[in-house]
């Protein structure tokens, strides 16, 4: 790993940056839970998969939209590795992360594993963003590098995907996961394949 950081759009006011990052994250839990409350039937669970019908009838940006708001469940990963979606808009995706010791590899670092996770989050999501009504996607390729290692001293980080192509057959998306001071710490890119959904099968 490079002795040397790479610092991007470095912030002056470092604590108020953590701050807004923490607001926004209090923010989308509090959504999630006020639609669980709700009791609305796309809602009744935290954590799972999307429903299908919903993938065939809406367009991407709409299904991530609806995550986060609360009214779709967010996929389990996400309480796995302690990450959330917290911004989205066409071509972009950016989820939040909380780094910890739960992650360490034997010696005492931040896994890559967990790097590459929230990357790859980020990467997929902002394609997603991208798909009409009745199409899909899946990573083909994933390029991941770490430039720097994830100290205890940072609270969170922030993975950042934007899409840089999205075809009827490929898609490819670049990412970096950078810290409330904008201090990098990895980036990634990806190729996605484009397809049609399968038809709903009959019983």
């Amino acid at each position: 790993m490079p002795s040397r950081s790479t610092v991007m759009n470095k912030s002056p006011d470092k604590t108020s940056a953590i701050d807004e990052w923490l607001a926004a994250e209090a923010a989308h839990v509090a959504r999630r839970d006020a639609a669980m409350v709700a009791g609305s039937d796309s809602a009744t669970v935290a954590f799972g998969a999307v429903p299908l019908e919903a993938a065939r009838t809406m367009d991407g940006l709409s299904v991530m939209q609806a995550m986060l708001r609360g009214e779709f469940p967010a996929p389990p990963i996400g309480k796995t590795m302690d990450f959330l979606l917290v911004e989205i808009a066409a071509g972009r995706a950016v989820f939040q992360g909380r780094p910890g010791p739960a992650y360490m590899n034997p010696m005492g670092g931040l896994h890559g594993g967990w790097y590459a996770t929230l990357l790859d989050s980020a990467l997929g999501c902002a394609v997603h963003t991208m798909m009409p009504a009745g199409r899909g996607y899946t990573t083909a390729e994933l390029g991941i590098n770490l430039v720097r290692a994830i100290t205890p001293k940072v609270q969170r980080v922030r993975a950042i995907g934007e899409v840089q192509h999205c075809g009827r057959q490929l898609a490819t998306a670049t990412a970096r996961l950078v810290g409330p001071d904008g201090t990098l710490y990895a980036h990634g890119s990806t190729t996605c394949l484009v397809f049609e959904l399968p038809p709903q099968s009959r019983p």
